[in-house]
């Protein structure tokens, strides 16, 4: 997957810029163009309060075409007013300009700091810059990722190449997140921002549920703080330039299989990124009642701080993964489960069972966890992605602001 970029697919050109929104000195204005006109699909955060472009990228979405994408870092042009819808629209005018189209083609997307009205007189400089320097080589996809990270420490990049009949198709994203993390996407109506291109021709209506179901499955799915944000946006774009069509039936499977591994790629380096993060823990939560228990126990055992702090300095303390289960609000028996952390057993029917402590907490050192609760009251399995949780992640957001 590391070998591949988000601009392998054909029919793609991008750019990154620093235009004085960061502190440091890196990208933090990006282009992501097509070539041509692309089918496209996105999902937003279900947060009730959203950022500007985000309800600027629902109107743009709607009809299932994109030209591209305009982003920038370092201010969420979040709840700023009607001030704040303009300079949205004012950015997607600019990148409207530079791929020749209508700024109705154009999604923006915006990261970073809430409650503070755009620099706009930097962020038009700045895209216009990034439309001089366009391309698609490694060097443009780079800059691109990098113009969309906040407190990320690396890039998050993922792809896959694989046939749709008899041609040869590219499938490639980048994502940035490492706080103020617990997506909840839902269909076009984190901060956690990711963007995929393909060189397929995939129909609209058939990508919007084709992600819907990956995003499901893979950045719903993961968790830092449990902070859905009001930014939180993913975007596929298919430029067709491959010449493979996707339709329905084995096609779509073939090409929804191949977005889900992209997305659950990008969901795990998120958690593995997450802020002052040592170890990503894996909570899996088999033989659950229904589907949704099985995500709500997870869920709840990951986002425990008490689990979280424990897993940060390698305790194997049974007790707050298992009281973590019995508050998720959803059927759950302790006399029927069974625990078991980084292939120890710990608990069973019950009671704690028998395991040399000093062992496991040297298994816990390990930079993925796994922590595995059978429930034995049905037959519904979830699974959950997470970090631990550090002094570094308490001094990164204590300073955030200020």
């Amino acid at each position: 997957m590391s070998e591949l970029h988000l601009l392998s697919p054909f029919g793609f050109r991008a750019a990154g810029v620093y235009a004085g929104l960061k502190t440091k000195q890196k990208a933090d204005v990006g282009l992501l163009l097509g070539e041509t006109p692309c089918d496209a699909a996105a999902l937003f955060t279900s947060n009730t309060v959203f950022a500007a472009p985000v309800k600027i990228g629902r109107e743009h979405v709607r009809g299932g075409a994109l030209r591209g994408i305009v982003v920038n870092s370092g201010n969420a042009n979040a709840c700023t007013g009607r001030q704040g819808e303009k300079d949205a629209r004012r950015m997607c005018e600019l990148a409207a300009k530079v791929a020749e189209c209508a700024p109705e083609e154009i999604l923006p997307s915006s990261t970073g700091i809430i409650g503070h009205q755009l620099p706009m007189a930097k962020v038009e400089r700045g895209i216009v810059e990034a439309g001089a320097f366009l391309g698609n080589s490694l060097e443009h996809a780079h800059l691109f990722a990098d113009a969309i990270m906040t407190t990320d420490t690396k890039r998050k990049v993922a792809g896959v190449e694989f046939k749709i009949g008899r041609r040869k198709v590219v499938l490639a994203g980048i994502a940035k997140g490492a706080g103020m993390i617990g997506p909840r996407l839902g269909p076009p109506q984190a901060t956690m921002l990711s963007y995929l291109t393909t060189d397929a021709q995939v129909p609209a209506a058939l990508l919007r549920k084709l992600l819907f179901h990956a995003a499901d499955a893979s950045f719903n799915c993961v968790t830092i703080d449990d902070h859905a944000s009001t930014n939180d946006t993913v975007c596929i774009l298919a430029s067709g330039a491959s010449g493979a069509r996707v339709g329905r039936g084995r096609e779509a499977q073939t090409f929804g299989a191949a977005l889900d591994d992209v997305c659950q790629a990008l969901a795990f380096q998120i958690a593995a990124d997450g802020e002052g993060a040592t170890k990503v823990i894996h909570v899996v939560v088999d033989k659950a009642k229904t589907e949704a228990a099985a995500r709500a126990i997870a869920r709840a055992i990951a986002n425990s701080p008490l689990v979280k702090c424990a897993m940060h300095g390698n305790d194997p303390n049974w007790g707050r993964i298992v009281s973590a289960a019995g508050y998720a609000g959803v059927d759950f028996n302790p006399d029927k489960c069974t625990l078991i952390v980084e292939g120890t057993p710990l608990f069973a029917k019950g009671q704690p069972l028998h395991f040399d402590a000093h062992l496991v907490s040297q298994s816990l050192k390990s930079v993925e966890v796994r922590v595995h609760l059978t429930c034995n009251t049905g037959k519904a399995q979830a699974a959950i992605w997470t970090c631990d949780l550090s002094k570094d992640y308490v001094t990164i957001n204590a300073d955030y602001h200020t």
